[in-house]
């Protein structure tokens, strides 16, 4: 008996058209589709999230953060490309966590906040022109994963000087690199596994 694919959802915490996080996020999905994932790369900028404003959501939680959640919640592994602004992670990515993770009240399927969250095993890797790669970003955004009740892989990977680091197609030139993206990645998948066997 053949084991099913993992579903596993790659995305970058950044909709600038040249990012880093970006390229790495599509580089990431094709490595775990060749690695048997059944892998769904999405770009945040495909939804439209505003600000999050408690207000604003006594309207109506937005159709697109109802989407995102419900995709998050169907997807058991998770690879987060995360840019580092001022140390720490976007304002874009903390925002998306802050809608998905709030409670729909009116709704009793949404009514818990870390539904799309609790048991995921999500990996990090992030990117940055500097020496350092993002790792700062990935340091202050680990706590946050955790207190929304994620499995955080132990193995990540900070890609530095990523100006250098990828060829006219985007791809990683780098052994070293590809197979540090390649050990994040079987990690989220094994552990996903392990966990939802």
């Amino acid at each position: 008996m053949t084991t099913p694919p993992t579903p596993l959802l790659v995305f970058a915490g950044s909709t600038r058209m040249a990012s880093f996080n970006r390229k790495l996020a599509h580089v990431a999905a094709q490595m775990a589709r060749a690695s048997g994932a059944e892998v769904t790369h999405i770009e945040l900028s495909d939804f439209d999230i505003p600000m999050y404003n408690a207000d604003l959501e006594a309207q109506g939680t937005p159709a697109d953060v109802m989407k995102l959640k419900q995709l998050m919640f169907e997807h058991p592994a998770w690879i987060i490309c995360s840019p580092e602004y001022n140390g720490s992670y976007t304002a874009l990515l903390k925002n998306t966590i802050d809608w998905v993770s709030s409670p729909v009240k009116s709704d009793p399927a949404w009514q818990e906040g870390f539904k799309s969250f609790t048991g995921k095993v999500v990996g990090m890797l992030s990117a940055s022109p500097g020496a350092l790669g993002g790792l700062r970003s990935q340091s202050h955004l680990v706590p946050l994963l955790l207190n929304a009740q994620c499995w955080v892989a132990p193995k990540a990977f900070a890609l530095g000087r990523a100006a250098e680091a990828f060829d006219a197609q985007g791809q990683l030139i780098s052994e070293k690199h590809r197979s540090s993206v390649q050990a994040v990645i079987t990690q989220v998948l094994d552990a996903s596994r392990r966990l939802n066997d």
